[in-house]
């Protein structure tokens, strides 16, 4: 995101200024409808085959985040949710995958 920012939405704005995090070859903010079309559009160049949503697009995510390093208050605040209870779904997730993981490459796994 950082990078985006600095170069490619800077380059895009033309100095303008916007509260847009993600904007248009015009300078407007870009619409729900246009991103998921240029996500939909990134994966089949990068060649991600199955279904593809919203939902597991912030789950995944989520799930990065937290797998990395990330506190869950940070993700709560990232992800809009109201309580820190439905941001916990995801350390399970994560812890999941950590223990299956772990049972692959331990020895004594």
């Amino acid at each position: 995101v950082r990078q985006y920012l600095e170069s490619a939405r800077a380059l895009i704005l033309g100095g303008q200024m916007s509260d847009a995090l993600f904007v248009t070859a015009q300078g407007g903010p870009m619409t729900r409808q246009r991103f998921w079309q240029r996500i939909r559009h990134y994966a089949q160049c990068a060649q991600i085959a199955g279904h593809l949503s919203p939902h597991g697009l912030r789950h995944a995510f989520a799930t990065h985040l937290l797998n990395h390093g990330a506190d869950l208050r940070s993700v709560q605040l990232m992800l809009g949710h109201a309580k820190l209870g439905t941001t916990e779904i995801y350390t399970h997730v994560a812890r999941a995958r950590l223990k299956a993981l772990h049972q692959q490459h331990h020895p004594r796994g």
